[in-house]
């Protein structure tokens, strides 16, 4: 080849994966949305997202991320993503991370028309933010139109009726409740201040693949793009299971996830259930203030006649199975955001506990 050829073809080789290496640098927007003027009208005027906003594909800097075991809300879908403009957030062992003002945590409800297959579509319901502001963190829910084209702030809260084709391929239908602030804070209030409840070390720490292709550990991907501070060596970071996936953990473990995510941010010795004294978060040894052979506070129609929350071996004499079985507004548990039985869930604890051991007394 003729060097001046070859040269040119090196030059432009180099220049090629410079711009390739560039598009895929990280980078975080210094403000994609005016803070003062929250809550926007609409979803899009905060520039989370490009193109067709339906895609839900984030802008660079605002990242993806996913929770090991998430919340049970109707069946929905969720994608959630996290946009920290002002640094990082600073870990924190056992509890929701500690976020700088101007944090956004965004999280997108959906539904897909067959559960079983994501690519027969989907349709989104609502997207919720939380947004943390001077004065503390702002709850902000945007509904979604039929269109698909936008989502319009919501403060009233709204119901939609939805069907899909679920697991089994039977048609499932509900009518769900896209919350308004007031019920926000019900679950989203640690010692009455309103707080994330996902984002915690135990719900992080495992793999995901980002839009890019890279494929990491989320915790240390964090560290590497200056979303989070103070990360110890990932190997002594504890992690829950996947509720769902019985390569990710035994039965035990992944019940105690699963009981974490959807009662513990209530039942905890700061959460507006302690007085209950029940504590349901993932660390706690299990004995009777995590419901092994509890008796109720009160008593009520809420017991259904059980003496105990958990009763080991029989999970149909439990409270804890009675409550999460029923869809009475006085029984139901948990009180919010659930309009149907998660019943792949309650079977799993139906499992753990008729696994327990351990006999409870007659008082």
């Amino acid at each position: 080849m003729h060097p001046r050829i070859l040269a040119l073809s090196t030059a432009l080789i180099f220049i090629f994966f410079i711009a390739c290496d560039k598009g895929d640098e990280f980078s975080i927007p210094e403000e994609l949305f005016d803070m003062s003027a929250v809550p926007m009208e609409k979803l899009s005027d905060y520039n989370f997202f490009e193109g067709d906003i339906a895609n839900l594909e984030a802008v660079n800097g605002v990242v993806l991320y996913e929770l090991n075991t998430p919340l049970f809300s109707n069946y929905a879908a969720k994608k959630r993503f996290v946009y920290l403009p002002n640094g990082p957030a600073t870990y924190n062992e056992n509890d929701v991370f500690k976020f700088p003002v101007g944090s956004v945590i965004i999280k997108n409800f959906y539904f897909d028309n067959d559960i079983r297959d994501p690519q027969q579509g989907r349709k989104i319901i609502e997207t919720r933010l939380l947004i943390h502001q001077e004065d503390g963190w702002f709850p902000a829910s945007y509904v979604w139109n039929e269109e698909q084209t936008d989502a319009e702030f919501n403060i009233v809260g709204k119901s939609v009726n939805l069907s899909w084709t679920h697991y089994d391929g039977e048609e499932k239908s509900i009518r769900y409740s896209v919350p308004n602030k007031n019920q926000c804070k019900g679950c989203h209030e640690v010692d009455k201040i309103l707080v994330p409840i996902g984002p915690k070390a135990r719900n992080l720490n495992g793999t995901l693949t980002y839009p890019n292709g890279t494929t990491a550990n989320q915790l240390e991907q964090w560290q590497k793009w200056n979303l989070l501070s103070g990360l110890p060596d990932i190997n002594a970071i504890s992690k829950v299971p996947v509720w769902n996936d019985p390569s990710t953990g035994n039965l035990n473990d992944r019940a105690r996830a699963y009981i974490d995510i959807n009662c513990a941010h209530c039942h905890s010795e700061s959460g507006p259930a302690n007085n209950s004294g029940l504590y349901m978060d993932y660390h706690r040894e299990l004995s009777s203030s995590t419901g092994i052979c509890k008796p109720p506070v009160a008593a009520g129609s809420g017991s259904g006649g059980r003496k105990f929350a958990i009763v080991p071996g029989s999970p149909e004499e439990s409270i804890l199975i009675y409550r999460l079985a029923s869809l009475e507004p006085e029984i139901s548990m948990p009180e919010l955001s659930r309009s149907v039985v998660d019943d792949e869930g309650l079977e799993l604890l139906r499992q753990w506990i008729a696994e327990l051991d351990g006999k409870c007394g007659n008082d």
